[in-house]
């Protein structure tokens, strides 16, 4: 994918970018592989808001995505590239010997008429799209959308771009190096789809304006220095004030920015090897 810039013939359309959609072959879903996108707008089922900062937004509907990849042992050809408005990464529409269809994500390289197969006790060609087990994979190899538990379903590296690096293979774990240069340990019966995330330039989009993010449900934040005492610790002052306290604090005045939320006790702390590294500033 590619990056497309405008004449800059509105303010808003100076500072922004779009998505080139040519790699698309497709525009209109699956109809069977569609349900609709119901509104919550960020609240329970009190009505009362537990997401800030969320409502509007452009009409969606969920496009259902194979995480799993279950069907073993049957070849399945991509038939279309597709769009994904709930998600940076392109889907792909792929079609069974029996058939049927799925969306699975869609890596790099992949492209319409390519063969794919998933196996669980089988080795797979390193081809991307392929499926199997990380123990059948050979170390050094791209993958992505990982399991974190066999059988689950990928949890891991699904954005647009993303991809974990098969370190090695010792005892019952696999050693995966994360997107975020985290080293952890998965058990190695977890599946892993061989390949990286396509659509890599997604995060090279610019918005330009507030107006595309209400696009995306997306409702607007206020700085806590822009308010007054009584709505927030960091407000009150005149004119441009720091925020006047040993750490920042949130409407509630607990902790935030950059405070560590990870419990101590979780049990999965003893698979992670290397926690990821600080990026400097």
């Amino acid at each position: 994918m590619a990056i497309k810039r405008y004449k800059p013939t509105t303010p808003g359309r100076r500072l922004s970018s779009v998505q080139d959609f040519s790699d698309i072959t497709k525009t209109e879903p699956e109809k069977a592989l569609t349900v609709i996108r119901k509104r919550k707008s960020g609240r329970n089922n009190q009505g009362k808001i537990t997401v800030r900062h969320r409502g509007g937004g452009t009409k969606k509907y969920i496009r259902i995505v194979d995480f799993k990849q279950d069907k073993y042992d049957m070849v399945a050809s991509v038939i279309a590239i597709e769009y994904d408005p709930n998600r940076g990464a392109r889907i792909a529409l792929v079609q069974y010997e029996d058939k049927e269809k799925r969306y699975i994500i869609a890596p790099i390289g992949l492209k319409v008429g390519d063969k794919i197969i998933s196996s669980k006790d089988n080795e797979v060609e390193i081809n991307p799209g392929n499926r199997t087990r990380m123990e059948l994979i050979p170390p050094g190899v791209n993958i992505y959308n990982v399991e974190l538990m066999p059988g689950k379903g990928g949890q891991i590296a699904r954005g647009a771009g993303t991809v974990v690096k098969l370190m090695a293979i010792e005892g019952k774990y696999a050693q995966l190096k994360m997107p975020s240069s985290e080293i952890r340990l998965v058990p190695k019966e977890c599946m892993a789809t061989i390949g990286q995330v396509g659509n890599t330039d997604y995060r090279l989009i610019r918005w330009g304006k507030a107006g595309r993010t209400r696009y995306k449900g997306i409702r607007p934040t206020v700085r806590g220095k822009a308010m007054n005492p009584v709505d927030h610790p960091h407000g009150g002052g005149e004119g441009n004030q720091p925020i006047g306290l040993k750490h920042p604090k949130t409407p509630w005045s607990k902790p935030a920015l950059g405070v560590k939320t990870r419990k101590k006790s979780r049990s999965s702390s003893k698979l992670i090897i290397q926690r990821r590294k600080k990026k400097r500033k």
